[in-house]
């Protein structure tokens, strides 16, 4: 099941995991004022997303955008692709069920690694600002950008990593 809290929580749940090393390698300079990560997270305006490729076949999505009402969300999961979710600036709603626990609405694999879900009321509710992540593996459906007020200005990075 998923795994949450601050970046500096996860990293050390996950020390052992070499699969993880370069997501934290990457977030680091994400984070760290003056590199090019930092710079190019920053530059980018609501709306537009950048993908970074990482090693062994992870990658990076830097993305800015509005959060939403939980109506206009939706319930995902992915098969191929365990998600490192991160949020940088603002603060957002993530809630998360077991599949099992879910109807599928739309599955979008293989052609995309998205299975999409029919609204669910037996999820459980995390809220991540700036600094938290979350760790969600294929058993886990999400539904992020859950506004927690009204829409607002979210920076956030998705590492994507391989199952196998």
């Amino acid at each position: 099941m998923a795994l949450f809290g601050s970046l500096t929580t996860l990293r050390a749940q996950l020390a052992n995991a070499d699969r993880f090393q370069a997501t934290f390698a990457y977030l680091d300079d994400c984070f760290r004022p003056g590199t090019a990560a930092y710079k190019r997270l920053r530059a980018l305006a609501v709306g537009q997303q950048e993908r970074t490729e990482l090693t062994h076949g992870a990658f990076g999505l830097e993305q800015v955008y509005l959060s939403k009402p939980r109506p206009e969300a939706f319930f995902e999961s992915h098969t191929q692709y365990i998600d490192v979710q991160v949020i940088v600036e603002g603060e957002e709603f993530i809630e998360v069920a077991d599949i099992a626990k879910l109807s599928v609405k739309e599955d979008r694999t293989p052609a995309k690694d998205v299975i999409i879900y029919h609204m669910a009321e037996n999820a459980s509710v995390l809220r991540l600002g700036a600094g938290d992540a979350t760790v969600l593996f294929p058993v886990d459906g999400h539904m992020p950008t859950v506004a927690i007020k009204a829409p607002a200005l979210v920076r956030k990075i998705v590492v994507k990593v391989p199952v196998a």
